[in-house]
C-alpha cells in the first residue's frame, strides 16, 4: 500500500520536475575566489542591488545574457569588485547602449546573449581588465575542465553572496545535455557542465572560463534545485556570436 501511495505522489510530483523558468542563474558548493583573481567579472545592478553577473570583453563593452535586462529598466556594471558591500577598488558605470542579440526571443532560451556598453571607457588595472573570448566556431570537447563564479545565491532558496564565489565544472556531452532539457537545450546554441559545485539563481549573464577564455554565458538552470545533477547548468556557447559580438565593437563610434 506504501508504494503505491509512493508512486501516486511521484507521480504529480513529475509535471513540476520538468519545469524551468527563465530566471536569472550564485554559485553553490563553491569558494570564494581569490580578491580580484578575475578582473573581468562585474556585477549587473537594478537600484543599487545585484541582479545578473557579466564580463569584460573590451574596455568598454560587457558581455552577458539578454534576459538580464526587461527592456526598459535602467542597468548599473560595477567594475573592479570582489566584496560587493565596499567599493574600495570598484566602480559603478552606467550603460550608454544594451544591445540583446536581434533573434532573441524572450518567451525561449534561444540567442540569449547580450552586450552592454558602457557610458566610458573603463580605467584597465589590476582589479579591471577584459578577458578574451573564443575563435568563431571554436569548440570545446566534453569533459574539459573549466570554471564559473559569480554573486549569486549560495543555495536553492538562500541568500546572495557578498563576494565572489567560484566552482571547477567539467564540460558535458552535448547529447546528454539534450536528452536531459530535450527541446529546451539547443545542440548549435548551448553547452552544459556538470560538476560538485555551479551556478546558481542570480549567476545569469556571468562566463563559463576554461583556460584564460570565456566560452560560454551563464544561461539558465533548474528552477527547484541550484547545480542539479538531473537538470544541468546551460550556458550560451559564445564563439557562435563572435561574428555579431565583434561586428558591434568595430562599428562603435
Amino acid at each position: 500500500m506504501m508504494t503505491i501511495i509512493s508512486l501516486l505522489l511521484l507521480a504529480s510530483l513529475l509535471p513540476h520536475l520538468t519545469f524551468t523558468a527563465h530566471v536569472n542563474v550564485g554559485i553553490v558548493n563553491g569558494t570564494e575566489a581569490k580578491p580580484h583573481s578575475r578582473p573581468y567579472m562585474v556585477s549587473i545592478q537594478s537600484n543599487k542591488k545585484h541582479v545578473c553577473g557579466g564580463f569584460l570583453i573590451s574596455d568598454e563593452f560587457v558581455l552577458t545574457a539578454a534576459h538580464c535586462w526587461n527592456g526598459s529598466e535602467t542597468l548599473t556594471v560595477v567594475v573592479g569588485a570582489h566584496d560587493l558591500t565596499e567599493s574600495k577598488n570598484s566602480d559603478r558605470m552606467g550603460v550608454k547602449s544594451y544591445i540583446p542579440h536581434p533573434s532573441y526571443m524572450v518567451h525561449f532560451h534561444w540567442n540569449d546573449i547580450m552586450l552592454l556598453r558602457l557610458q566610458e571607457k573603463v580605467n584597465v588595472n589590476n582589479y579591471v581588465e577584459w578577458i578574451s573570448l573564443p575563435k568563431n566556431g571554436e569548440d570545446v570537447d566534453a569533459n574539459t575542465l573549466c570554471s564559473v563564479a559569480g554573486w549569486g545565491r549560495l543555495e536553492t532558496n538562500g541568500a546572495l553572496s557578498d563576494r565572489l564565489m567560484e566552482a571547477k565544472v567539467h564540460i558535458m556531452n552535448k547529447s546528454e545535455c539534450h536528452e536531459r532539457w530535450r527541446e529546451k537545450f539547443s545542440v548549435t546554441q548551448m553547452m552544459c557542465t556538470r560538476g560538485h559545485g555551479g551556478s546558481c539563481l542570480f549567476d545569469s549573464g556571468g562566463p563559463l572560463i576554461c583556460g584564460h577564455t570565456a566560452i560560454g554565458v551563464t544561461a539558465f538552470g533548474y528552477k527547484l534545485l541550484c547545480n542539479s545533477p538531473e537538470k544541468p547548468n546551460v550556458y550560451i556557447k559564445i564563439s557562435p556570436y563572435i561574428l555579431w559580438i565583434n561586428g558591434i565593437i568595430r562599428n562603435v563610434k
